[in-house]
């Protein structure tokens, strides 16, 4: 019995010590308090109180081209999982932007403002509601006449209307004849498990959070009006002409670019039936947003791919753009590649929605199924920027990120993607310049006082370059270093666990780190911490040289702190080199000093000695070399 309670206690000691190793990253309290009530668990999975509320929403929009009006009229099926009783709701309309008393990350145009939001009709569970959008900013607080219990649901009934913005960012008018239409409905905002009611401004810097909710939806546009949507489109045969929609159907299974209607059918009348009006129709489930775009002039081409060898489950890809838009006319293509890529590499997860649409704008901007980028002029530069948006496929649709708050968990997976895939596109050393010329040389090159600012810094509580440095260049450093560390076999299979854990849900930055620490079967909590709690920057210091038979001691400073691979390059005085290659494990134990040995020809004179960041672009790099002259 005494051999059984040691055993016992030792167990309970050895889990202790693992939950308290699991807990040694700093979490703010209202996170602490998530795990502690068991809806967020130290294995990095959801826990077994987790929960997440849902909405079923069933939209008639229509969009007038004359007016630039957007007018709709929706219900919103709610359930409140929660283990809360919910005395108010918060919706969220984020082009309120557009209003002049809005709160904003920068300067605007008049151009940019209109007058926001109108809510003409409000009823929840059959009765109305009188509220006035006039001083609502991106949210509005509507007190319930009856609180809504745990476990039950609310029917919300609303008619509304707004302005397009003359000029278009991310949503708005593009020109005379097309329009892109994002955030274009009121919505519930998210309530969740460690903060409650998603209350945070939309400013036009930081992006988004929602809930996955279910979609059917339909847009009522003039005839010779396209409308290019997220989700699947129901109804061909009753917008688009006989042999339009055979050329649309016809690109559902094939391989081949097809253009689906080209300039002069545009102009001609061709595509829609001539009803007045069309009412395209469309459907798509768990998901966290739905988009649409329309033009009466663009050109439209569709292909398809297959994304999941297993199943042989093909994606619908498609174009809009304008005659002029020459990036464009290799859209769909780019679309092809990007997406069997993304399925079968990296991340290695087929893609998951039925199909993608690229249209021309001026966003370069993400939505769910849907990307809105504009022309350049140089189409390695538009390739790039496509696959970089159709990567947040992943981050943050396919895992349900707060953006708002945690930039860094969405952005910084798009631009490591973005770096992954175009080093299969264009070769390594092709993609390793531009990455350091344009994702990381921004950030060591800037002076400002929040250039070393920890990356796990709230996204809303970072200026510009703040914010673009932690979201994008640091972070993707951060996953790629991990990759590093832990060869591609382990990285992926640890990705893979924390996206398997959170697909459809709501994961924060510990839950990241836990998923990573389980699936990687070991305790990664010093990489996080050195990555992510630090003020830590890329600089390494070549300190001292030695003498040895056969080896060559080189001793080397870590003067910026973060824990980076590098390379020790050795030039002999015949030009022969000789490299090797250090992981960031060489920093666990000594974050500040360390020596190397690198095995050399005895007696084979050193010309020069070189540390070699590769794409962790070194701050000071006159200091990282040695010189026998």
């Amino acid at each position: 019995m005494k051999r059984l309670n040691l055993i016992l206690v030792g167990a309970i000691a050895l889990l202790s010590c693992q939950q308290l190793s699991a807990q040694e990253l700093y979490m703010p309290r209202n996170v602490k308090a998530a795990y502690q009530k068991g809806t967020r668990s130290l294995d990095g999975k959801p826990g077994k109180n987790y929960w997440q509320n849902h909405g079923k929403y069933n939209m008639e929009i229509t969009v007038n081209p004359d007016t630039k009006v957007v007018s709709g009229t929706e219900s919103i099926d709610y359930s409140n999982n929660s283990r809360d009783t919910l005395k108010s709701i918060t919706i969220r309309f984020v082009n309120n932007l557009h209003k002049p008393t809005s709160p904003r990350g920068g300067s605007v145009s008049e151009d940019f403002l209109s007058a926001g939001l109108t809510i003409t009709t409000l009823k929840i569970n059959g009765e109305v509601y009188n509220v006035n959008t006039k001083n609502w900013g991106t949210t509005g607080d509507v007190k319930l006449k009856s609180p809504l219990l745990p476990g039950q649901k609310a029917l919300l009934n609303i008619d509304w209307n707004y302005p397009l913005s003359k000029e278009s960012g991310r949503e708005g008018q593009i020109n005379p004849t097309t329009l892109y239409v994002a955030y274009s409905y009121p919505r519930v905002s998210v309530y969740d498990d460690y903060n409650g009611w998603d209350k945070l401004p939309h400013t036009d810097r930081q992006e988004f959070y929602n809930d996955f909710n279910d979609y059917v939806f339909s847009i009522k546009a003039p005839k010779n009006y396209v409308v290019y949507a997220t989700g699947d489109l129901l109804n061909p045969d009753e917008v688009l002409q006989p042999e339009y929609a055979a050329r649309l159907k016809k690109s559902y299974t094939s391989d081949e670019i097809i253009h689906v209607a080209n300039e002069q059918e545009m102009k001609s009348g061709k595509v829609t039936l001539q009803n007045d009006w069309n009412t395209w129709k469309f459907s798509v489930n768990n998901i966290v947003d739905v988009c649409f775009g329309l033009s009466s002039t663009y050109l439209w081409d569709a292909s398809s791919v297959v994304v999941d060898n297993k199943t042989n489950r093909r994606v619908s890809t498609q174009a809009a753009y304008d005659v002029t838009g020459t990036d464009f006319i290799n859209s769909v293509k780019y679309n092809n590649y990007a997406l069997a890529w993304f399925s079968n590499n990296w991340p290695g997860v087929p893609y998951p929605f039925s199909k993608m649409t690229a249209f021309q704008g001026f966003a370069d901007m993400e939505y769910p199924g849907m990307v809105n980028d504009s022309q350049t002029g140089d189409p390695k530069f538009a390739q790039l920027v496509q696959d970089h948006e159709i990567a947040h496929t992943y981050f943050p649709f396919y895992m349900g990120i707060n953006e708002t708050r945690y930039a860094f968990m969405d952005e910084g997976w798009a631009t490591t993607l973005e770096y992954l895939i175009g080093i299969a596109q264009h070769g390594k050393e092709s993609a390793d310049q531009f990455y350091k010329s344009f994702r990381v040389n921004k950030y060591i090159n800037d002076k400002s006082a929040e250039e070393d600012q920890p990356i796990i810094t709230m996204s809303t509580q970072l200026s510009g370059s703040g914010y673009g440095n932690n979201s994008y260049g640091k972070a993707s450093l951060s996953y790629l270093a991990l990759k590093d560390m832990l060869g591609d076999d382990l990285f992926k299979k640890a990705l893979h666990t924390y996206m398997d854990n959170w697909n459809g849900k709501h994961p924060i930055p510990w839950d990241y780190f836990n998923s990573m620490n389980t699936g990687a079967g070991q305790n990664l909590n010093w990489f996080f911490q050195n990555w992510f709690f630090t003020n830590n920057y890329l600089d390494l210091r070549m300190i001292g040289i030695g003498k040895a038979p056969g080896y060559l001691p080189v001793r080397i400073e870590n003067v910026g702190g973060f824990a980076i691979p590098f390379d020790v390059v050795v030039t002999f005085s015949d030009g022969t080199k000789q490299k090797e290659h250090f992981t960031p494990a060489i920093w666990k134990n000594g974050p500040k000093f360390i020596s190397v040995r690198i095995k050399t020809p005895t007696g084979k004179p050193i010309q020069s000695i070189h540390i070699d960041n590769g794409i962790f672009v070194d701050a000071t790099p006159a200091d990282n070399s040695w010189n026998s002259k």
